[in-house]
């Protein structure tokens, strides 16, 4: 009897097998970027010298990087759409919406396999898909027909009962997984959702999960799809599209989780972490000065209309800034129709394009100190753009009463109608562009600030280099490689990216690599863990770090380093940690050997201690850091 993970990865399984913590290499049918992650994952995929791209369906979005306050956002817009003309790719113009939410609308597909460059792709596995975060260069190869390798994961079956309450949200079931598991306690695994509970939740609820599923560190989340999906499918003008898929009665998992829906509070993740979960009622009155509604977590057509019934009639408080954006061009068209853009008008809200934009600290950054509310899905440290804000994520429904009250409100306890005006049927891709038909006409647009991607060089036989920086746990890529519009713009120039590392830890963290000519990066658990943004490993590469050495990895993170030639090591003493000091020297000997016993000794110059550590990597993952890289390894076996 096979759960559905097992299902589609049978499927689309090309090498390994099927045993946790063994390596695969699966099939890609489809694949997504977006601005922020796709010039470079473009420019790798131009280096490979292929004529077009050989998934079923690729698609390049434009929702990150969207303010054109200089040319360099507008060049890289037009590069993509350059690209993705001549080399079969759909194009999704800037406003069009969030990939996530535009994809689940329009192209995501039951039992399909998809991997995107963001690490929230999992969104499209609310109807079935099985869809992975990943890097830009794991993308770039799946669009070159290239397997994408993973390790297997462990299937965990998450078995919701009961029913939401009033002014509880599918947003408070995630949550309430952050607050047993943690930010790491998905490493290694799928959540399956099952359960009599699936009946009463859409797929626009169901997003919400798998979406914030990658704050656990999941591989990836999945829904079956089943009447829900159809009717998903249906208002999507693709019935064509639909096919029943769920696990099978009795299916094996690894491990089971349940939760009674109906004992489900509302909640909020607190400043300054996804599993920092706290009910509202523990933080009634505190005073909001701000209200974010949207991002591909939580901005769907009923996420939306929820906080509209809210809003209804009333006022935002005067000192709470509050604002509204779309997941998408449809959603907003259908909010048009529907009266809830006028309520939110009326209300006091600010309207944003249909984007990322505050998320990923494009604009909307809070006051010194302000408090914001967010939907969103993430709350480290500086991402907001303001250093010293106190960021929480909740439910749309706590983010639009508490607007209202001016104070954290438990909308449980006010009365709103939980109905809302059906979803109107509008279909409307006149900003999805088709690839051209004559692609060698099509001729790629380079702005100034598109600079060639930076080559490694091979991995020496052995090494010696100082500690340039030692961190704690939970490192986040918003710390290693900072997100906001000031640094957004300078994605596809690595030069100029590289000094903005590690910025809010080390503000020497440059001019330290540059003086010693690179180094080795020491942290504690949980290293990269966040975004699938392999800027945070190729500005390093860029700097001269060889090495990463630290308790644990987050999933995507360790493999961007792999594809970048960096050496993931793991202590074999976690206590050993403690031994290292920042500037200390770490000698690494005969590194060739990894393939034979995947351990190593470093031997501190400094401190004159010796240190065991372990490589968690297949000989495959070893040939891509030895040559320095995947491109490298890749231009080496095409000669």
């Amino acid at each position: 009897m096979e759960n559905l993970t097992h299902k589609i990865l049978k499927a689309h399984i090309i090498r390994g097998e099927m045993i946790p913590g063994e390596p695969i290499e699966i099939r890609i049918d489809q694949t997504l970027t977006q601005d922020a992650t796709g010039t470079m994952a473009y420019m790798q995929f131009e280096a490979m010298g292929l004529p077009s791209v050989k998934t079923e369906l690729s698609v390049s979005y434009v929702d990150h990087n969207t303010l054109q306050s200089g040319y360099m956002n507008a060049d890289d817009h037009a590069y993509l759409q350059s690209v993705a003309s001549k080399y079969g790719i759909v194009f999704s113009k800037p406003g069009n919406g969030i990939c996530h939410q535009v994809h689940l609308e329009r192209f995501a597909k039951p039992g399909k396999t998809l991997i995107g460059s963001d690490s929230h792709t999992p969104t499209s596995s609310a109807m079935g898909c099985l869809a992975i975060g990943a890097g830009g260069l794991d993308v770039a190869k799946a669009m070159a027909g290239y397997p994408y390798r993973l390790t297997m994961p462990k299937v965990v079956e998450v078995r919701l009962i009961g029913s939401l309450r009033h002014g509880v949200s599918s947003k408070d079931i995630i949550l309430e997984l952050l607050r047993r598991l943690s930010v790491k306690g998905g490493v290694g695994k799928v959540f399956e959702y099952t359960g009599d509970a699936l009946k009463t939740l859409s797929v626009y609820q169901r997003a919400t999960i798998t979406n914030m599923g990658a704050e656990l560190g999941a591989t990836t989340s999945i829904f079956p799809s089943d009447e829900k999906t159809k009717e998903f499918l249906e208002k999507q003008g693709r019935p064509e599209d639909y096919r029943p898929l769920q696990a099978d009665p009795q299916a094996s998992y690894d491990e089971t989780i349940e939760i009674d829906l109906s004992q489900l509070k509302p909640m909020a993740a607190c400043p300054n972490s996804p599993d920092a979960v706290r009910p509202i009622t523990e933080l009634a009155g505190i005073k909001v000065d701000q209200v974010a509604i949207g991002s591909c977590t939580n901005s769907g057509y009923e996420d939306l209309m929820k906080a509209a019934m809210i809003l209804k009639g009333k006022k935002v408080s005067p000192h709470v800034s509050l604002i509204i954006s779309p997941g998408s061009r449809q959603v907003l068209l259908k909010l048009i129709q529907s009266g809830a853009l006028q309520i939110f008008i009326q209300a006091g809200a600010r309207i944003l394009e249909c984007t990322c934009g505050p998320c990923i600290g494009m604009g909307q950054s809070p006051k010194t100190e302000g408090v914001s509310i967010r939907t969103f899905n993430r709350n480290f440290y500086g991402r907001s753009g303001t250093l010293s804000a106190k960021v929480y994520l909740t439910s749309p429904e706590v983010a639009a009463a508490s607007a209202v009250s001016g104070v954290f409100t438990d909308p449980s306890m006010i009365a709103y109608e939980d109905d809302f005006a059906p979803e109107p049927q509008i279909i409307d891709d006149g900003m999805i562009l088709y690839p051209s038909r004559d692609p060698d006409s099509v001729e790629i647009i380079r702005g100034p600030n598109i600079k060639p991607i930076p080559q490694n060089t091979a991995m020496p036989s052995s090494l010696s280099k100082k500690v340039v920086i030692k961190l704690g746990d939970n490192i986040t890529t918003d710390h290693i490689a900072p997100a906001g519009a000031e640094v957004l713009p300078y994605r596809s120039n690595i030069e100029k990216l590289s000094t903005f590392v590690f910025k809010n830890n080390k503000p020497d963290f440059y001019d330290i690599c540059q003086n010693n000519h690179g180094g080795i990066i020491v942290a504690g658990e949980n290293y990269g863990q966040g975004s699938s943004r392999e800027h945070a490993a190729l500005a390093p590469m860029y700097l001269g770090i060889k090495a990463v050495l630290c308790k644990s990895f987050a999933r995507i993170h360790k493999a961007n380093l792999i594809n970048f030639g960096i050496l993931p090591l793991i202590f074999e003493n976690p206590e050993d940690y403690d031994k290292i000091q920042e500037m200390d020297t770490l000698q690494l000997s005969d590194l060739k050997n990894l393939y034979t016993q995947r351990s190593l000794e470093i031997y501190d110059q400094t401190s004159g201690q010796k240190i065991r550590c372990r490589v968690e990597c297949t000989d495959a993952d070893l040939d891509l850091i030895m040559a320095g890289g995947a491109l490298n390894y890749i231009r080496q076996n095409a000669s």
